[in-house]
């Protein structure tokens, strides 16, 4: 095998990609990990809800990860960006921003999602620190404080549900008209959850720690904290470039064993699912590199003809 010949590239170095280099490494198989060094949890002060590691910075975590996983001698960092790919006879090319070019016969995209901050002054410096996503990784933190729910309709409802169970102080921020069903609006009246439709300002804080919210007819409310549900998109165009589907809500298609949609191409992390958290990508992580490593067997270990 060639020195820029792999049996597996995985794109993307953050949690995931680690998770699946360590099983790959494990098992001896050729692995090269692309990762820039941009994870979109980089702004987090803390990660939670994961045994062993709750209450570690991000950086903790993914630090002591590489570290163990650079003790396989069969896996190869590479600090660059995947910039585009193409399949090949034997399997796909990937060439970086430097220019670089490297093959392998399967690819994990493990490259996560970027997501796609709303342009209010002081939300991008809140962002992972006050202004969270997940009851789950945050919500114990900011528990029984003034809290606010940045989002409509479905999604609103729904995080509404979450939060209700950890404070009473709740404000809906439609930020624009309120898409609730009747069913949904008497819901929230009931729990004393208020809506408030008018557009949103500028998010007051203290280096990223929300203290108001000014609305657009010169109002303040004051929070603690804000949970807000904001689009994403694909973090790599890579999958896309190579045919891979996405789900209705963005997300790489795959199956109960991370299989995208084209053969030899896997997905694991944030970028193939809605539960986004450490945890969850380091287990996906580690299931899809025994998946590739159990492919990866069953093609070579045949009888030669």
């Amino acid at each position: 095998m060639k020195e820029n010949e792999y049996e597996i590239i995985i794109i993307g170095g953050s949690y995931s990609g680690l998770s699946a280099a360590m099983a790959l490494g494990r098992s001896l198989r050729r692995t090269l990990i692309i990762d820039n060094g941009a994870p979109c949890n980089q702004q987090t002060p803390h990660s939670h809800n994961f045994l062993t590691q709750d209450g570690k910075t991000p950086t903790e975590i993914s630090t002591l990860g590489r570290q163990q996983v650079e003790q396989y001698q069969t896996v190869a960092f590479l600090d660059d960006w995947a910039a585009t790919s193409e399949m090949t006879g034997a399997g796909f090319a990937i060439t970086t921003q430097s220019g670089k070019v490297f093959s392998s016969s399967k690819l994990i995209v493990a490259s996560g999602i970027k997501d796609q901050k709303p342009a209010i002054h002081g939300f991008s410096e809140c962002w992972g620190i006050s202004v969270v996503h997940c009851p789950y990784c945050h919500g114990y933190e900011f528990r029984g404080q003034k809290t606010a729910i940045f989002a409509n309709g479905e999604r609103a409802f729904h995080l509404s549900g979450l939060v209700n169970n950890l404070t009473s102080d709740l404000t809906i921020l439609t930020n624009g008209k309120a898409d609730f069903t009747a069913d949904q609006l008497n819901n929230l009246r009931y729990r004393n959850i208020q809506v408030t439709e008018t557009a949103i300002t500028e998010f007051k804080h203290e280096k990223g720690h929300v203290k108001s919210v000014i609305l657009n007819d010169g109002k303040i409310k004051e929070f603690s904290a804000v949970y807000a549900a904001i689009p994403f998109v694909q973090h790599s165009d890579i999958p896309r470039s190579l045919g891979c589907e996405l789900t209705p809500q963005g997300h790489i298609k795959i199956d109960a064993t991370y299989h995208t949609t084209v053969p030899g191409i896997f997905a694991c992390g944030d970028n193939s699912s809605p539960l986004r958290s450490v945890a969850n990508a380091v287990a996906a992580g580690n299931y899809v590199g025994a998946v590739v490593n159990k492919e990866l067997t069953t093609e070579q270990f045949q009888l030669p003809e």
